[in-house]
């Protein structure tokens, strides 16, 4: 129904993403340094379920457009290229900033929490472009149906944003003292996920290509 190489690159996207400062990161780090890692994980309870949204909506409506504009494959593909190329030069920018360092944010109830969560990541633009530019990418129609094609890549890539979130959480105290004291990590992480992503766009607009 889908390959391995299809699953093991989504993973790897997702890695790339989930690594690469963001609105999610921003908030959860800021939520749980100014509340503790309970609030951290309530957050992160409504980003999961925002995720679970944007895959209910690819799942429906990428088999409908793959059916009846194939081309489209091609169009999307160079969009994801170039919005991972982006997101690389965000990374290995002079100056780039560290989500370990977020302003303060007030004490909010655990139902307050879940909605902050969920509205952030639906409000997210990576994760937006993920679904609609870059999962796209990694199916074949020719495998099957291209649904099932599309949970599939979609679960892993939550379960891989997820698992990063929650260690994330669970660490952030740590990771922002640690970092204070040893900036040089900081650009490490930028260049290594710049590096990551950049590649990933580089594969996107050629080997896909020429696979089509």
């Amino acid at each position: 129904m889908i390959s391995i190489e299809s699953l093991a690159a989504i993973a790897l996207v997702a890695l790339g993403l989930v690594l690469t400062p963001g609105p999610n990161m921003l908030y959860l780090v800021s939520r749980t340094l100014t509340q503790g890692r309970r609030a951290g994980l309530v957050s992160l309870l409504g980003v999961a379920t925002g995720f679970a949204v944007y895959l209910a909506a690819a799942t429906a409506g990428l088999a409908a457009v793959f059916s009846t504009v194939p081309a489209l494959h091609t169009a999307l593909r160079l969009a994801g290229a170039a919005y991972l190329l982006w997101l690389a030069w965000q990374a290995l920018r002079p100056g780039g900033s560290t989500p370990f360092a977020p302003a303060t944010l007030p004490a909010e109830r655990p139902g307050r929490l879940f909605a902050m969560g969920l509205v952030t990541n639906l409000l997210n633009p990576k994760i937006a472009v993920l679904y609609v530019s870059l999962l796209p990418q990694f199916i074949d129609p020719a495998l099957g149906a291209v649904a099932v094609q599309s949970l599939l890549l979609g679960l892993v890539q939550i379960s891989v944003a997820l698992t990063v979130n929650a260690a994330i959480v669970l660490t952030a105290g740590a990771l922002a003292a640690f970092l204070t004291r040893r900036p040089v990590w900081l650009r490490v992480q930028r260049y290594v996920m710049g590096g990551v992503l950049a590649g990933l766009a580089v594969h996107l607009a050629t080997d896909r290509a020429r696979l089509a």
